[in-house]
């Protein structure tokens, strides 16, 4: 039996966790008066007047104000100089306040009136006249939100905000790291808390079910981000099928998943064989890990992104599978990056050549799908130094002890 896979109760699994985020720092407010200046001089480089931030990530990233999207405008208007104004439903002026970070003025529109026209008038008042201003719009933000300012200023040039939004979000601070290094901590104990309780007959949502409980144990307030449970075949589908399998012996486990701490996202996945792995299974999973040390091992300071993503991707044609995104081989892209998103730029993607830099973020999940029979994804994530890659989990030691609890 392969080390760590099964043999306790989920109760005894659950009880062997503890919370894990007693020591964590939220980002500071200096910080995010930091990311405010980035993004001035990123807009006055580039001849942006404003950005329209829409609720969601962007909006927290540079106010600290966590919002949700809705049909509702909520937002802030970053101008290339000068204070922040923030553009809300009248009806929840008190309540924004009390989420506010970054001091502003908040700009409000009654249920009748149109926020849209507000947001252009807020714009004349700071100073911007739409007659001949740039406006760039957050790349999240909906389309009848974008199509509702272009209506109310027909003279006002939209352009996407994506070179000033990620231009900011891909380089994370020490701070940042800090807080995506404890989420994936957490999130690796999880994971060797759900290997220990598996027994043969499982369904994959009690998988997930006690993986929710798992992350709500070790300290992640709303519990898992995401799960992916799959076994056997089923396993051989990135994102899973419509109806999963339930456990047998010997089948292949593949267990995606992640919580968010401070906003922030862990994202790891376990690939590993309940019971006595077979030579096929011994052989793709080995060969799954030399392409996702192949990606790692190049990783450089000034290297293109997709050079990261043909290093994995050649490991795993070279023995036959592919060629390209074909299956059985990789059909997908090799990472992404990580932040407040789960998927942020940039990317381990051929076609993504964006030089890596100090302090960018990345899974490193190569899949292997073999459709009929299984697949095999290892998925850890790391960050850019001067040095060259650095992971915050360590990949699974080997098919036979996946998270190093056997004795060297």
């Amino acid at each position: 039996m392969t080390i760590g896979i099964g043999g306790v109760s989920p109760q005894q699994a659950l009880e062997g966790l503890k919370n894990m985020t007693q020591d964590v720092e939220p980002i500071a407010l200096a910080e995010f008066e930091a990311r405010i200046t980035k993004a001035q001089q990123l807009m006055q480089q580039q001849g942006i007047d404003a950005v329209y931030l829409n609720a969601g990530t962007n909006l927290y990233y540079f106010t600290g104000m966590r919002w949700f999207a809705s049909e509702r405008m909520v937002g802030a208007i970053l101008p290339a100089k000068g204070e922040v104004q923030y553009i809300a439903p009248a009806f929840e002026l008190d309540t924004i306040k009390g989420y506010m970070l970054v001091d502003g003025t908040v700009n409000t529109w009654h249920e009748d009136e149109s926020p849209y026209v507000l947001l252009v008038g807020t714009l004349v008042a700071m100073g911007i006249e739409a007659s001949h201003a740039k406006l760039a719009i957050d790349e999240s933000t909906s389309y009848f939100i974008s199509n509702g300012i272009a209506k109310a200023a027909p003279q006002l040039t939209l352009v996407d905000a994506k070179s000033v939004t990620a231009g900011c979000r891909m380089i994370k601070s020490p701070a940042e790291l800090a807080l995506i290094q404890q989420a994936m901590n957490m999130t690796i104990e999880v994971h060797k808390a759900a290997a220990s309780m598996l027994y043969e007959g499982i369904t994959t949502d009690e998988v997930s079910a006690f993986i929710d409980s798992a992350h709500r144990k070790v300290g992640a307030k709303r519990g898992s981000y995401f799960c992916i449970v799959l076994f056997g075949e089923d396993t051989a589908y990135p994102h899973g099928v419509k109806s999963p399998k339930s456990l047998d012996k010997n089948d292949t486990v593949l267990i995606d998943t992640g919580c968010q701490l401070e906003g922030y996202n862990s994202d790891i996945t376990r690939t590993y064989v309940y019971g006595e792995p077979s030579t096929r299974q011994r052989e793709l999973w080995q060969l799954e890990q030399q392409a996702q040390l192949a990606a790692f091992n190049i990783a450089k300071i000034d290297l293109p992104c997709g050079d990261v993503d043909t290093a994995a991707r050649q490991i795993l044609e070279q023995a036959g599978f592919g060629p390209g995104y074909a299956v059985p081989g990789l059909p997908h892209r090799t990472g992404h990056g990580i932040g407040l998103d789960i998927h942020e730029w940039p990317y381990l993607v051929k076609s993504d050549r964006t030089p890596l830099v100090e302090g960018m973020c990345f899974s490193n999940e190569p899949m292997l799908c073999v459709p009929g029979e299984f697949g095999v994804r290892h998925e850890d994530h790391f960050y850019m130094t001067t040095a060259g890659a650095k992971w915050f989990t360590l990949p699974a030691k080997s098919i036979d002890d996946p998270f190093y609890l056997g004795k060297d």
